[in-house]
């Protein structure tokens, strides 16, 4: 492996490590925040500027993570043929579609009964890692006009709404709503992350890969740094004069700072194209940039970018275990952590829960910090392993 070859894939592991460590913020401020699992902290009337901005920037996290694994994904397929690059993304985005439902839910609530299903971000990875595996074989340009066709024109479905569990329902909310349905009368589903703009998210993400295979590192950063801005650029065009692709209109308000809130308050599920804008294009300057960059600082956070399916679950782990703590350490009722349901108001028991934010940075720190050596093991274990299985880790 030659140095720049090296330097390319530390840029994307990079900017993968920090946005998951930027992710664990907002997982924290879950566990930890006065009402985070029954209140909306992007909510004008009643949140604050700093827990709205606490939540923004973590707005970053999911469609980073997603275009980097498409990223990753033709990176790999670079060593590979076709059909083991196919058969790969198959059946990894199985298993991740399996963690999601088995793994995930039980790490973030710790209900073994499996009352509340949500469908969040490794879901909607695995899905698009089961469409990379069918049209990997197109060329990367009809791909690209794939993936920006669902991203640019997937709000046009944003009038198309529908209501109740049957299956036409159903399957709209697998692709286009957000929606909660009761398949028992012990058990809901969240469908937190409908696919489709996370698949076209995907699919641009694997047609940046040749960025990284076929152009020097100043033509790759001239590339990214033009993307990022016209991305920025459609953005505001588009923020200011809520024209087309959010849901959610920008609007003055009684002071510039709510304002500006009103300005980034894009919408997340699903991911509007405004929103996948305002987060894709400042992340393609960022990594237009860091490439040139080497030394402990951007060493830190490489570790966590390498390792992202261990960070991820350990993360959960810890935050979870650590608010029990701190509820038994308060001489609380701790069993609030156990069997937990939100999202489900008549159920809720977590209604009267909650710290200050500034409990919640503390913890995040904390968690970051504590998974560093973890991490740091198990990317040197997994570099030094040639065990097939570790792919899928």
């Amino acid at each position: 492996m030659t140095l720049m070859r090296k330097n390319r894939i530390e840029s994307i592991d990079f900017l993968r490590g920090l946005v998951m460590i930027i992710m664990a913020l907002d997982h924290v401020r879950d566990y930890f925040f006065f009402g985070s699992f029954t209140s909306n902290p992007t909510d004008l009337d009643s949140t604050t500027p700093l827990l709205f901005y606490t939540r923004i920037i973590t707005h970053y996290c999911a469609p980073v993570f997603v275009l980097l694994t498409g990223t990753s994904a033709y990176l790999y397929g670079a060593k590979k043929n076709k059909r083991d690059l196919s058969k790969f993304l198959f059946t990894r985005g199985l298993w991740l579609i399996f963690l999601e439902i088995v793994v995930n839910n039980f790490v973030w609530y710790f209900d073994p009964s499996y009352s509340l299903i949500v469908l969040q971000v490794i879901w909607a990875i695995g899905f698009g890692m089961l469409f990379l595996s069918g049209i990997i074989y197109l060329s990367n340009r009809i791909i690209s006009i794939i993936g920006l066709a669902i991203i640019c024109l997937h709000n046009l479905f944003d009038v198309i709404v529908f209501e109740g569990q049957s299956l036409d329902s159903i399957l709209w909310y697998f692709i286009h709503q957000l929606a909660i349905i009761e398949i028992s009368e012990h058990t809901s589903i969240i469908f937190g992350y409908p696919i489709l703009p996370w698949i076209g998210l995907i699919a641009i993400g694997y047609t940046l890969g040749s960025l990284y295979t076929d152009y020097q590192a100043k033509e790759r950063a001239a590339l990214l740094m033009k993307y990022g801005f016209c991305s920025i650029g459609v953005f505001l065009i588009l923020r200011l004069t809520n024209f087309y692709g959010e849901p959610n209109p920008f609007g003055l308000q009684d002071s510039l700072t709510y304002s500006l809130m009103s300005f980034f308050n894009t919408t997340k599920y699903p991911p509007s194209l405004l929103y996948i804008l305002m987060t894709i294009g400042p992340s393609l300057l960022l990594l237009s940039v860091i490439e040139k960059y080497k030394n402990t600082v951007t060493d830190f956070f490489i570790v966590f970018g390498r390792v992202p399916l261990f960070y991820y679950f350990s993360h959960i782990l810890i935050i979870h275990f650590l608010a029990i703590v701190l509820l038994i350490i308060n001489n609380k009722d701790y069993s609030i952590m156990f069997n937990m349901t939100p999202y489900l108001p008549e159920q809720n028991q977590l209604i009267e829960y909650g710290y200050p934010l500034w409990v919640v940075y503390l913890v995040w720190l904390f968690v970051v910090l504590i998974l560093y050596l973890p991490c740091y093991k198990y990317m040197k274990y997994k570099s030094n392993s040639k065990k097939w299985w570790l792919s899928y880790l």
